[in-house]
């Protein structure tokens, strides 16, 4: 993978995780008690960022990676900003299911991005 490609691709998914993650569930948090409409007017909002971010990541990294291991990135990228999300921002608590998941996307990407 070309230098650009390699930083840029994972740069620009974990900025559009961090939208992404937001859209979905920062309305959980910050819109209990408002209409479900509006939430989902924001979250589209905030999800146009995380479109902006994401396709050009992924025209970067395509040819370069095969489309699944785009994929395989794409989930070990989102679960990686999910989890200090859901602990710090949503104040869920820790939970070893974090890294039983996180250990099942290390296999993953081990049997997608070996030789």
């Amino acid at each position: 993978m070309p230098p650009a490609a390699f930083w840029q691709t994972p740069l620009l998914l974990i900025l559009s995780n961090l939208f992404m993650t937001f859209a979905w569930y920062g309305h959980l948090k910050n819109m209990a008690g408002r209409p479900w409409y509006l939430a989902a007017l924001l979250s589209w909002g905030i999800a146009l960022f995380e479109y902006l971010l994401q396709v050009p990541a992924n025209r970067i990294g395509y040819g370069q990676l095969s489309l699944s291991q785009l994929k395989i990135m794409q989930g070990v990228i989102s679960l990686s900003v999910f989890i200090p999300f859901a602990i710090y921002y949503m104040d869920q608590p820790f939970r070893w299911d974090y890294v039983w998941a996180g250990l099942c996307l290390v296999g993953a990407v081990y049997f997608m991005f070996r030789g």
